[in-house]
């Protein structure tokens, strides 16, 4: 019988490594759950192929608890060609280069959710999680049939309790800190709250009877520590492995994060059509109240341009996801960087 949310955090180390597609791999997964934390995979635009194949090679690299974690993408409206040749319009006014070809994506638009958890049921990870939204009630049904806890990410109450009533497992609470995509249900942020991560978990915490794991700028020991006084029952963290050995990141991504630490970061929905935090730069100041296509249309033709800027070395047209504390990164391998969060707890609880 697979354990509950809270018996399996009873046995290893409350920290889970945010599932950030483009930077897990199975590496950095099996490295952080074989140093007594949890991995986990960004599979929100894999395709069957790579889910399947990294889970192959992560299991043969551990065999401790993961997550994985999906998108619930939501059915849009396609653009009119007039939107597209607007959005593609405004790319080209960039000044970074006129040879870039930007082109009108065609279906699929992304993954089948339905599809990609096929391997899932056959690799029956510890923990299943969803991003802007709550999977259908037979997932969660599946999920549970099979001994998976599940959890869905809530950036206010609304959420939290709507996340509740649907029968999961756990809430992550993302705060306003935390680097890449907002997970609000509501694409275009309206309703978005912005509460800090320690306010959010602590509305949370009084509202909601199922666990909640807190994200959100959280990068040293005494950061853990805050989140589990104040009643999470383990932390999520994403930023803070950026710049592990086993990142699945370029050279250029990582240089970044190391030499612009003046730069403060910013929100921008002008690369995906969905808020997202990173590293400011030209391309987040020139997007500011531009017309965008809505997600994930205005991430399909801005993958040329990302394509074009880091095969140059343009960090100004990259999209730099990173959570406010980037610049507390540290450059470790990631078994050290959960040693070294470890110890900071230990200390930090004998003062």
């Amino acid at each position: 019988m697979n354990k509950s949310i809270v018996d399996l955090f009873k046995s290893i180390t409350p920290i889970i490594q945010a599932p950030m597609a483009g930077v897990t791999n199975p590496k950095l997964v099996a490295a952080v759950s074989n140093s007594g934390a949890m991995g986990s995979f960004g599979f929100a635009y894999s395709t069957v192929e790579k889910i399947y194949s990294d889970l192959k090679e992560v299991r043969n690299l551990t065999k401790q608890p993961i997550n994985t974690n999906f998108f619930i993408f939501k059915e849009l409206q396609t653009p009119t060609e007039s939107d597209y040749k607007q959005a593609i319009e405004i790319l080209q006014s960039l000044p970074i280069t006129n040879s870039i070809e930007y082109s009108i994506p065609s279906p699929p638009f992304f993954p089948e959710l339905e599809e990609q958890l096929e391997p899932i049921w056959e690799y029956k990870p510890e923990l299943l999680t969803f991003h802007f939204g709550i999977p259908p009630k037979h997932v969660i049904k599946k999920a549970h049939f099979l001994g998976m806890q599940v959890g869905v990410t809530a950036t206010c109450l609304d959420e939290a309790q709507a996340i509740e009533n649907s029968g999961v497992d756990f809430i992550v609470a993302q705060g306003i800190e935390a680097g890449g995509h907002r997970g609000t249900f509501d694409a275009t942020g309206e309703n978005d709250t912005k509460l800090s991560t320690i306010d959010l978990l602590k509305s949370l915490t009084s509202h909601c009877r199922i666990p909640i794991i807190s994200a959100g700028g959280i990068m040293e020991g005494k950061d853990i520590n805050n989140a589990l006084n104040n009643g999470a029952l383990a932390v999520q963290m994403g930023t803070a492995f950026l710049c592990c050995d086993e990142a699945g990141k370029s050279s250029l991504y990582r240089d970044a994060i190391r030499a612009q630490k003046e730069r403060d970061t910013a929100y921008t929905n002008g690369f995906s059509g969905r808020w997202a935090q990173g590293i400011k730069n030209e391309f987040i100041k020139l997007m500011d109240k531009q017309f965008i296509l809505p997600f994930p249309f205005q991430n399909l033709i801005t993958s040329s341009l990302r394509s074009f800027a880091e095969t140059n070395n343009n960090i100004e047209y990259q999209s730099l996801w990173a959570g406010q504390e980037y610049k507390k990164i540290r450059l470790l391998p990631a078994s050290k960087l959960i040693a070294e969060l470890i110890k900071q707890m230990k200390n930090a609880n004998t003062i």
